[in-house]
């Protein structure tokens, strides 16, 4: 899976993670979306966006897919932020994602990993884009599986 560092989020996706899994604040989240692929523009567009709502201000749109919603993983979804000493580095992995029987509709490109500050706020222009990855699917009514790699992130 290809995948970007969005400009707003170089050198904070550690930082975005880190707050998330010690609960600096209570109702932060790494939230993960699924983008459609009519209207996607370009990952050069969209890498230069600094919210998820500006994000999706242009033709690019979320999938609308039946039994697709936006997954939330808190603190207890995490592993562990540490340093890597051994090799001079910080890795970071996210649990694999899964929609069960996701209905035919909006076919998806792309998969984004965001930062909330606070998921009480529902509101997009706050979430914070991290990493965007090429995740190519045509939804049939069977599940549908984001596997991230254990280096989903990594800093060295």
């Amino acid at each position: 899976m290809a995948a970007s560092i969005f400009n707003i989020s170089k050198g904070r996706w550690g930082e975005f993670y880190y707050r998330v899994k010690n609960n600096d604040g209570a109702n932060s989240a790494i939230i993960v979306l699924a983008l459609a692929t009519s209207g996607l523009e370009s990952d050069a567009t969209l890498l230069d966006t600094d919210s998820v709502s500006a994000m999706l201000s242009g033709t690019t749109a979320e999938v609308t897919n039946t039994n697709y919603a936006r997954k939330t993983l808190t603190d207890s979804d995490l592993s562990a932020f540490a340093a890597d000493d051994s090799n001079d580095r910080v890795q970071l992995g996210l649990p694999d994602q899964e929609w069960n029987l996701v209905g035919a509709g909006d076919d998806w490109s792309k998969i984004v990993v965001a930062y909330d500050p606070d998921t009480t706020a529902g509101n997009d222009s706050s979430v914070i884009p991290m990493s965007l990855h090429d995740f190519v699917v045509s939804p049939d009514g069977s599940n549908i599986t984001v596997r991230f790699t254990s280096d989903w992130a990594r800093a060295a």
